[in-house]
């Protein structure tokens, strides 16, 4: 959603609330840094960087999600609480990838 900014006249017993409006061109901008996003992912993916490729692959699905939250979601322009929710969700997302990591790590493969 938007940012919206409260101003309460007491006197009047209204609230008045504006909301941060995001120009086209702010679109078109992410919009081709998306594009910009998903060639180097297919460009990444013809060269041969060993153990790197999955690396390079996922941080800039990384950038790219990030870019779709904070604009395409409006969060960049959200009230604090909304960024302590995707931030919650965030972490709660890293504690599962570690633990499920930590439990595929410590397996003892090829000894059974």
């Amino acid at each position: 959603m938007s940012e919206e900014f409260q101003n309460h006249d007491p006197n009047s017993g209204h609230t008045e609330t504006e909301q941060h409006i995001v120009g086209p061109a702010t679109y078109g901008i992410i919009f081709a840094a998306l594009l910009v996003g998903t060639a180097l992912t297919i460009g990444a993916s013809y060269l041969e960087m060993g153990a790197w490729n999955p690396v390079v692959a996922i941080l800039i699905a990384c950038i790219k999600a990030t870019l779709v939250v904070l604009f395409f979601m409006h969060i960049k322009y959200s009230s604090k609480l909304m960024k302590l929710t995707v931030g919650a969700g965030l972490f709660t997302f890293l504690i599962l990838v570690g633990m499920s990591l930590s439990d595929y790590i410590s397996r003892a493969w090829g000894q059974w």
